[in-house]
């Protein structure tokens, strides 16, 4: 199976174009006012989506089998209280809406929640169709609810094992001016999402097992930037979530969190070339220089010391993240003097992504979050490659190289003036 950007950038407008027809059908169907979230083509492991499910959160859905031009599982879910808080809004013109939200579902709430999740399937589904000019059809919906990830797809047989890349689509439609949302989950066949590829691929393309590959050679990266940042703060710090996302260049500021970030930016060069940006909060990033400066700084954390602080601590940690390809790659990857970034959410991005706009539209994107002492570190990383550079790249990677291969990094000097 290959991969090319044409074939999954018809994936990426796929999964838009439907969330934004389940969007209008959601507001069409409850009167509330709703908006398309985060869309985003993950390429994630078994145990990666298991995650996302066993947070200790009751969760309902709502799965579809699907035929036709996409065969596989289409698959609505919400957090269980926002599935009440919707299905109470659903009914709210009934004498009998008391819904407790503690409550269990009884046949009126599962009816309707399963009404609700069926009509957002359809939307996507309808959404895909239209992009395709096909047919998909949709089997009668299944309610499904746990705290697992076993109930909702234990018994999809299109579900990736542990270890198994996969490509899924993910879409979040949330409610103006409330908390309420829902994510969608896409398990197609591989059979079918092959043949779809082809259909639509227009370049010699990637192969899926070198993809599958530069996925690893990342998740190496990653784990390297988690021991430097141990080795230089003194904090116990471990790669918490990991996954690679292929997304339009301009949804990418839409996933940065809304809120004052502070973080360092490198330019990459060889091959492939790109950007690499590590944020943090503020708070993250307070802690991170409290632990490297053995002495007061300025009172907000980030004067002269504290900037060099951070710098120090993002310079070593793409020296490793890179020098690991490099080495896997059996080429020469070079990266810039340290970027110092203190600015709000998407502005902390803005300027990579008008750069790499001038060449391409969609990138793909390792985002990585790190973790310390068992409690979110805030640190999240962001890998954005040439897509061309990427293409070149992967069609001469040695798959068998990745896990013979040390990843070893030659840290560069920070300039601290």
């Amino acid at each position: 199976m290959k991969l090319d950007v044409n074939a999954l950038g018809t994936f990426y407008r796929m999964a838009r174009e439907g969330a934004g027809l389940a969007a209008g059908r959601l507001t069409h169907m409850t009167g509330v006012e709703t908006q398309v979230g985060v869309t985003k083509l993950n390429f994630m492991r078994g145990r990666e989506i298991q995650r996302d499910f066993e947070d200790s959160t009751e969760k309902v859905g709502v799965r579809v089998k699907l035929t036709g031009a996409i065969e596989g599982y289409s698959m609505i879910v919400f957090e269980r209280e926002n599935a009440f808080r919707i299905v109470e809004t659903l009914l709210a013109e009934s004498d009998e809406a008391e819904i407790d939200v503690d409550g269990e579902f009884d046949e009126m709430t599962r009816s309707a929640a399963t009404e609700v999740g069926h009509i957002m399937n359809s939307g996507f589904i309808d959404g895909w169709a239209d992009v395709l000019e096909t047919v998909i059809d949709v089997s009668t919906p299944e309610f499904v609810q746990g705290a697992t990830a076993e109930p909702f797809f234990g018994d999809v047989s299109e579900a990736p094992d542990d270890d198994d890349l996969a490509l899924l689509f993910q879409s979040r439609i949330e409610t103006v001016g409330t908390e309420v949302g829902f994510s969608h989950y896409l398990f197609p066949k591989r059979e079918s999402m092959s043949a779809l590829l082809d259909r639509l691929r227009t370049s010699g393309g990637i192969e899926y097992d070198k993809l599958d590959g530069f996925d690893r050679m990342a998740e190496r990266g990653a784990e390297e930037v988690a021991k430097t940042a141990t080795t230089l703060t003194g904090i116990d710090t471990s790669v918490e979530i990991r996954r690679l996302n292929f997304v339009s260049l301009e949804a990418i500021p839409e996933q940065v969190a809304d809120q004052k970030l502070v973080g360092v930016a490198f330019e990459f060069d060889g091959m492939p070339s790109g950007y690499l940006l590590f944020l943090f909060d503020e708070e993250s990033a307070h802690e991170i220089v409290d632990a490297m400066v053995p002495m007061e700084v300025d009172e907000d954390g980030f004067g002269e010391m504290g900037t060099s602080a951070i710098k120090e601590l993002g310079n070593i940690m793409a020296s490793g993240f890179l020098d690991g390809w490099a080495n896997v790659l059996d080429t020469t990857i070079d990266h810039s003097t340290p970027e110092f970034i203190h600015d709000m959410g998407a502005a902390a991005v803005d300027p990579v992504i008008i750069q790499l706009g001038e060449n391409q539209e969609f990138a793909f994107v390792f985002d990585t979050v790190v973790v310390a002492d068992g409690r979110e570190f805030d640190c999240e990383v962001y890998a954005i490659p040439d897509e061309a550079d990427l293409e070149r790249a992967l069609n001469n990677l040695d798959v068998d190289r990745i896990e013979e291969t040390p990843t070893t990094a030659e840290f560069q000097e920070v300039n601290n003036s």
